[in-house]
């Protein structure tokens, strides 16, 4: 079983299936994983098998990291189509995040004016007023939401703590429309259980869900690379445009990425 531990707090940059030329930041140790999910299809594995010993980055060693690699690309002539937070768990959990995501503008706006600012988020964390603010400053606020049904989220998403699926949705409401879905579709089996998603009595809740959150883009997908778990599939192209266009047909904006 392979898996992925992202350098920190900088990597890349990377091409993304959806964002395009990707500088990362990753706001977690770099010798292991600290998220507040446990999802079974994480590239980065399961956060008991990487518990990092390294601690968590400063603001200061992001901003002065971040900004010797933005030097280095307008130097090379490669700008990044997108700053995005990523990297080996959950960023928001950073006890500064909105203060790095206040210096990661700062530098953006003087190296590379042009790229994106992305936070790629679980959504446990946007209860907090503090988060929620900082997220309405970046340009791509994408949230996850793999389903409507608390327990199919409670076995493949295993998040740590309380997790109230209609709580969230309620907080994704309260973006005002200044968010991205994006939703993990697959089929397959865990522990001799289907995790399969991509069936009418998930996917209809889930679509009615995304019309009251009112996103201004859905982003679903499927798995790309290796899995801690195995004997899980990928979504089908048929599955997933079919997806994709009843979103689409409700008037939200939708890519699939296979």
């Amino acid at each position: 079983m392979s898996t992925i531990i992202y350098p920190s707090p900088i990597f890349g940059p990377v091409h993304s299936r959806r964002l395009g030329i990707s500088l990362g930041i990753n706001l977690l140790p770099a010798d292991g994983k600290v998220c507040s999910f446990d999802c079974i299809y994480c590239e980065c594995g399961f956060n008991e098998d990487h518990r990092p010993s390294l601690p968590l980055p400063t603001r200061e060693e992001v901003a002065e990291k971040l900004e010797q690699k933005l030097k280095q690309m307008v130097a090379e002539g490669q700008l990044p189509d997108v700053l995005t937070f990523a990297g080996n768990g959950e960023p928001t959990c950073h006890p500064l995040f909105p203060e790095i995501i206040n210096d990661t503008i700062r530098l953006r706006d003087k190296y590379c004016p042009e790229a994106k600012v992305s936070v790629l988020s679980n959504s446990t964390m946007i209860h907090r007023k503090s988060v929620h603010d900082a997220l309405m400053l970046v340009d791509n606020n994408i949230l996850k939401l793999d389903t409507v049904n608390q327990e199919y989220i409670n076995k493949v998403d295993h998040p740590n703590g309380t997790y109230d699926v209609e709580k969230i949705i309620e907080h994704m409401k309260a973006f005002n429309g200044h968010a991205i879905i994006q939703t993990m579709f697959m089929q397959g089996e865990c522990k001799g259980e289907s995790v399969d998603n991509t069936g009418e009595e998930f996917v209809n809740p889930w679509l009615e869900a995304v019309k009251d959150i009112k996103p201004q883009q859905v982003m679903i997908y499927t798995i790309d690379r290796e899995t801690p778990t195995q004997g899980l599939l990928k979504a089908t192209h048929e599955q997933l445009d079919a997806i994709r266009d009843r979103v689409i047909a409700a008037g939200i904006p939708c890519t699939a990425s296979y």
